[in-house]
């Protein structure tokens, strides 16, 4: 059997990636089943909800040699702890390459998308294979997660042209009431701990030396209220500084970005993040908040601007 994941702390694209790509293999005749390695988000809960699917089991404990598949996610700190000692026999991702190793050839299919659902609609129409409705319904849900709803720099004319065509196989009439519906969902964050608001959309990123990289952890909360957000500041910066000393990190960061108007509000634990907020990105930061405009997209506008801040000097 073929286990088949997303990242740790997953989004819409990693589950339903999983399912798809599972339920896509299987179709060609590959033992294949949908994993998760960790809890929905609010977002994800009602995407899968409305859909009528159950989420992924969690990941049980692997042996080393076993045969896996990885989609929206390649480097290992993002993935299982003992990745490393797996076969990774697929990848089916959007993102840079990272770390990864395999050691036999394995089949990647990397794209410069929005969403991984973008390349796997790719993958139905290379293999000759329709979309059924229930397929449609997730990689359009994951679409207009990743890309905001076209709002994210990292959106192409492939995740719009994709859009297009599953709304119509998914039923999907009303494509903005529908992504307006799910973002709605992402922002009711209740009475969530600050420590699980934190990890919602969490990564850890080797910076610097490669060697010695240095390790920081940044956190997104996308939503339609950032008020509620701004109104748990206090609880949120402990929970930082907490998972920051738990976690031996050199930074850690979390962008509050408000979906409707497009901006980017960053929590700032302490003076290291200050210091590189200001060095890498040329912002003012006063007091524990700093304002990054219209930097909404981690993967685009945050991750390589601190990757070229903390490139060593030649």
């Amino acid at each position: 059997m073929l286990a088949v994941f997303g990242h740790l702390n997953p989004d819409t694209d990693a589950i339903t990636a999983a399912l798809v790509y599972a339920r896509l293999l299987a179709r060609q005749g590959v033992d294949a089943q949908a994993f998760r390695l960790g809890e929905l988000n609010f977002e994800t809960a009602y995407v899968l909800r409305e859909a009528g699917v159950d989420a992924p089991a969690l990941l049980p404990a692997l042996e080393a040699g076993a045969a896996v598949a990885l989609v929206d996610h390649n480097e290992s700190a993002q993935s299982v702890p003992n990745l490393v000692e797996l076969n990774v026999t697929r990848v089916v991702d959007h993102h840079k390459l990272g770390d990864l190793s395999t050691a036999q050839p394995p089949y990647l299919r990397f794209e410069p998308v929005g969403c991984t659902g973008t390349i796997l609609l790719k993958l139905h129409r290379e293999a000759g294979l329709s979309v059924e409705a229930l397929d449609a319904r997730l990689m359009l849900s994951a679409i207009l997660s990743d890309t905001l709803h076209f709002r994210s720099p990292t959106t192409t004319q492939e995740d719009r042209d994709a859009v297009a065509f599953l709304a119509a196989v998914a039923g999907v009439e009303d494509v903005e009431a529908y992504a307006l519906a799910m973002f709605a969902a992402k922002s009711d964050l209740g009475d969530t701990p600050a420590e699980t608001l934190l990890r919602m959309d969490y990564k850890v990123f080797p910076f610097g030396d490669v060697v010695a990289p240095q390790q920081w952890g940044i956190g997104v909360i996308e939503t339609t209220n950032p008020a509620y957000v701004f109104g748990r500041q206090a609880e949120l910066l402990a929970a930082m500084a907490d998972v920051k000393a738990a976690d031996g990190l050199a930074g850690v960061l979390l962008s509050v970005v408000d979906i409707l108007n497009e901006t980017n509000r960053t929590l700032v634990l302490g003076a290291a993040e200050a210091q590189v907020l200001s060095g890498a990105f040329g912002v003012s930061v006063d007091g524990p908040v700093a304002d990054l405009g219209a930097r909404i997209s981690r993967k685009k506008q945050i991750v390589p601007v601190l990757e070229g801040f903390f490139a060593p000097q030649a």
